[in-house]
């Protein structure tokens, strides 16, 4: 099974790349399959590519769904 995740776009780099973070992991991603990506924004990012744009608050709500289910049951 593969998985997309939010990463907020933190630099914009040269060549169509972007820096972009979660919880403090920053990886470069392409930002060719996109137009107009802005420092902030969040990004969809799947084996290195971003996706799509997506909204700042849909992405929390993403990530805290995701770090509930990595989190161990008691």
């Amino acid at each position: 099974m593969c998985l997309a995740i939010p990463m907020r776009i933190v630099e914009l780099l040269p060549e169509g790349m972007a820096l972009a973070e979660h919880a403090g992991v920053r990886k470069e991603v392409s930002l060719a399959l996109l137009k107009d990506v802005a420092c902030d924004d969040y990004v969809i990012v799947h084996v290195g590519f971003a996706l799509s744009k997506v909204d700042p608050e849909r992405a929390r709500e993403t990530l805290a769904l995701l770090a509930e289910l990595a989190a161990p049951e008691e």
